[in-house]
């Protein structure tokens, strides 16, 4: 099994990155990778041409950084809200139909383009709140980590 997290922006709090490490540990047991690609830069108020643009550039940056023949969730306030077993479910599901490796999609603070959204095999949503991607990225982290632990019958679900 191999979890590939692909995220736009860089985790620059100390209390984000230690997050991201204690969820990361905890997944051990699981090969995980987390990359980051280069949020574009705008300027403060941006034109919607500039946002698209910037956009664009972010989505082919996260679809250039996806590893060959991977199940890819993308997160998305559009997609599917579902509870973490049912993405225990979805997990296990795709592991029995042969991709063990998952990657999962974080956009930057516009969103995302057309083209990423396209590439999803599942549009995953955490709900219509608005969250910044450095804390959606532990949110995830933590989501992926309860998942492993139903789909394992462990105790950690509540």
């Amino acid at each position: 099994m191999a979890i590939t997290i692909i995220a736009v922006g860089k985790l620059k709090e100390d209390y984000w990155r230690a997050a991201e490490a204690e969820y990361t540990k905890r997944l051990q047991k699981e090969a995980i990778k987390i990359i980051e690609v280069a949020e574009e830069r705008l300027p403060a108020a941006p034109f919607e041409a500039q946002i698209a643009e910037a956009k664009l550039k972010e989505g082919d940056r996260l679809l250039n950084a996806l590893p060959k023949d991977c199940f890819v969730f993308v997160l998305d306030g559009r997609g599917q809200n579902i509870s973490s077993e049912q993405l225990a479910e979805r997990i296990a599901e795709a592991e029995l139909g042969g991709r063990g490796h998952f990657a999962f999609i974080i956009g930057g603070s516009y969103g995302l383009p057309p083209q990423v959204l396209q590439r999803a095999d599942f549009v995953l949503s955490f709900g219509k709140m608005t969250y910044p991607h450095q804390l959606m990225r532990i949110i995830l982290l933590e989501q992926v980590y309860r998942a492993y632990k139903i789909k394992h019958g462990e105790p950690y679900h509540k």
